[in-house]
């Protein structure tokens, strides 16, 4: 059973996307990996700390809104407005990869925002499409079949044109938007203030202040060997 306040670091349960890893990118910004470097309060989890050197760790005070903990998965429950959320900003204003293992149970939910700053985020607004919102301006990816409340492995890249391309389990979709600026990310769960709470699990999330074929192509690997 696991105990009060245990800390997981469960790195060698599972090797996965073949001899790659996250920490081999220098533009690594954040990394929430699975099964590792998760607190516990009992079996709530109070903190995901950031497996990049950045520490960017992801904390929840208020245990009421701690999300649970779940055989690897964190499960957040919008009805508690569970999230957690660092104290410092991850800001993006280039190219980036964003890659996420997750299991919204319903849509108009936010994944990854400012929890303090006004219209930035990374939002499920129905069950077939996700907005990226930033700098008060927006974009709308709709995905090619099939519906965002699903078991999912997502990731969201801006290329050095401000392109940005959503992948689905692996699969490029066909709706491309163009947005540039600077996103800021400092809570998984919610949006300024604390608002859209998420209802699902999430996995892993991983943020790259870079984008590349070869980059998109690992993080969907890695998060489909999971």
């Amino acid at each position: 059973m696991l105990s009060l306040r245990q800390s997981l670091s469960l790195n060698n349960i599972k090797t996965v996307g073949g001899s790659w890893q996250p920490s081999d990118e220098t533009g690594l910004e954040a990394w929430y990996k699975f099964q590792a470097r998760i607190t516990l309060n009992g079996f709530a989890v109070s903190s995901w700390a950031d497996s990049s050197s950045n520490s960017f760790d992801m904390i929840q005070l208020n245990a009421s809104e701690q999300p649970d903990y779940n055989s690897g998965n964190i499960d957040f429950r919008a009805s508690n407005t569970q999230h957690l959320q660092s104290v410092s900003d991850i800001t993006l204003s280039g190219a980036f990869t964003i890659g996420i293992k997750l299991e919204p149970h319903v849509s108009n939910v936010a994944v990854l925002s400012s929890n303090t700053e006004p219209n930035e985020f990374f939002k499920i607004t129905s069950d077939t499409n996700l907005r990226f919102k930033t700098d008060n301006n927006e974009v709308d990816l709709a995905i090619d079949s099939g519906t965002f409340v699903a078991d999912l492995d997502l990731v969201i890249t801006r290329n050095s044109s401000n392109l940005i391309t959503l992948y689905v389990n692996g699969v490029a979709q066909a709706d491309t938007e163009t947005l540039a600026g600077t996103a800021d990310i400092n809570a998984i769960g919610v949006r300024r203030i604390d608002n859209n709470p998420y209802d699902g699990t999430i996995s892993e999330i991983q943020i790259y202040d870079t984008e590349s074929t070869a980059l998109t192509a690992n993080v969907n690997a890695y998060l489909a060997g999971l």
